[in-house]
């Protein structure tokens, strides 16, 4: 069941009345009704409801249709990844702030490619997690700084990635491409018409270029473009 609190202070002088109106994913009872009291008493936000799970979320979220929703992503059922991917595609509307323990760029990026627009630690002061709700609303997409940087590093990575793989030959890219869908070296050559030598040949020049010394790191190295 949804936990509900009425905001019902009346709007700041001098502000737009209209609210935002913010639903909150979180499976610690304790957090999730902190967080609530603290939309519930400011005058900009409007608190709608909490949800323990992702099935309970998915159920009442496109019913109330907020303009933000705060995410956990470890949830008892459906992760919050996976939640904020199929939210997107029955109530695309509402936006969404990941509020996360997990800074790994894995986590951060597979957010991010759901659909989540900005992503916060738990250990974020809530004066700072109120201000994130507002860049959302005005269409930002705020990150702790530690995530920031990781971002940040990740397409730097990428960059380099890119120009290691603009250096090999058009054969070298076929090699890699097949090395990357898990064929062995005769089997790449049956494709190809070319020896088992003439690969395996390939496949050194192939690891020189990209500075790795494994199948393993080259095929990463392929999948980061």
């Amino acid at each position: 069941m949804p936990m509900h609190a009425e905001n019902s202070l009346p709007p700041q002088r001098g502000r737009a009345e209209k609210k935002i109106r913010v639903a909150i994913v979180e499976d610690d009872a304790k957090l999730l009704a902190t967080l609530a009291r603290l939309l519930a008493t400011d005058r900009e936000y409007e608190f709608l409801a909490g949800f323990l799970t992702s099935t309970a979320a998915l159920e009442g979220i496109p019913q109330l249709n907020p303009d933000i929703v705060i995410m956990d992503i470890n949830l008892p059922d459906i992760d919050g990844v996976e939640c904020v991917r199929r939210l997107n595609e029955i109530c695309p509307g509402p936006q969404v702030l990941m509020l996360t323990v997990y800074d790994d760029a894995d986590a951060v990026f597979s957010a991010l490619r759901a659909g989540a627009a900005g992503y916060l630690l738990k250990q974020t002061p809530f004066s700072e997690v109120l201000g994130a709700l507002r860049q959302i609303y005005e269409g930002g997409s705020p990150m702790s700084s530690h995530i920031a940087r990781k971002v940040v590093q990740s397409f730097q990575e990428t960059g380099a990635a890119n120009r290691e793989l603009e250096t090999l030959s058009q054969r070298e890219h076929e090699v890699l491409e097949l090395i990357a869908q898990g064929y062995l070296f005769k089997e790449i050559g049956d494709q190809l018409g070319v020896s088992y030598g003439t690969i395996h040949t390939y496949s050194r020049r192939i690891y020189e270029k990209l500075q790795v010394r494994s199948r393993a790191q080259a095929v990463a190295k392929l999948n980061r473009k």
